[in-house]
């Protein structure tokens, strides 16, 4: 069974992708957190099918290949290790996912790389398109990124695919606009990246917007000190996106969006805005 889904990597990941999308849209339409707002939907789809094109168009291979590149020549920390496969897999999987918030930090903490990152908290509305709302050259920086990862640890194949599936269930469950049990949300985040936890990290508060960077588990928030359980409003009132844009601009066309990092000013940078709360 791994044999097939691993030779047939790029279906399997996106038959996963589209019944967790439909799945998680239909939650949203009947179990909603905030009032939902739509008209945004084909602009970040848009975004979504351009990040697709342009990492396929930039790279001759994609993970599953770096990751067999990687065990052709013996390379990586766990494949000199010599551990178990299924220990390799759980590894592997943890690894990657350290990987990604450390990425995410600095994509906060960069200025030129916030730039690119803002297109995707400009949104001033949260819910599953959010999760695949980014721009096209932080998509291709990602991939990079794990793909850097992959080799260097040594990654398995099926744990490559397995992170994948992971990732894509992790953001789209992460940003969607789901009303969760209280006792239901607080089980599943003290592993898991929950959509309450998450959305504090798209506050238009700059102190809120330096919190849960976690992207599949919550424990990296928690072991480096960047947990926040709350927002300071309630999840109902509080206000999302970027204060330097107004909604409009936020939720503006696909070629405002791709164009807004290289104008003078798309947002705040991070090291201007840390400490600073709107209308101060």
């Amino acid at each position: 069974m791994f044999e097939y889904l691993l030779s047939h990597e790029a279906l399997t990941r996106l038959v996963a992708f589209l019944l967790l999308a439909i799945m998680i849209a239909m939650a949203e339409y009947f179990s909603p957190r905030r009032a939902a707002v739509r008209g945004r939907w084909p602009t970040n789809l848009a975004l979504l099918a351009l990040d697709g094109l342009m990492v396929r168009m930039l790279s001759a291979t994609s993970l599953i290949g770096m990751a067999a590149f990687a065990g052709q020549h013996d390379l990586g920390v766990l494949r000199q290790l010599r551990l178990p496969a299924i220990a390799q897999i759980l590894l592997s999987v943890i690894a990657l996912d350290l990987v990604l918030y450390v990425q995410h930090r600095l994509l906060h903490s960069v200025p030129m790389f916030w730039r690119f990152h803002a297109v995707h908290h400009a949104d001033s509305e949260f819910d599953v398109t959010t999760g695949v709302r980014f721009h096209p050259l932080e998509a291709v920086f990602s991939f990079a990124v794990k793909a850097v990862a992959v080799i260097a640890c040594g990654a398995p194949l099926v744990a490559v695919l397995l992170f994948e599936v992971l990732l894509n269930a992790a953001s789209l469950f992460g940003h969607s606009n789901i009303r969760l049990a209280a006792n239901v949300d607080h089980a599943l985040r003290l592993i898991v990246v929950t959509p309450d936890m998450h959305r504090i990290h798209h506050s238009v508060q700059s102190a809120e917007r330096e919190h849960n960077f976690g992207f599949f588990t919550s424990i990296w928030d928690r072991l480096f000190g960047t947990y926040q359980a709350q927002p300071a409003l309630s999840h109902a009132t509080m206000m999302l996106g970027l204060p330097a844009l107004a909604p409009p601009a936020q939720n503006s066309g696909l070629w405002a969006l791709l164009c807004m990092p290289f104008r003078s000013a798309p947002s705040e940078d991070p090291g201007k805005e840390r400490g600073k709360e709107p209308g101060n």
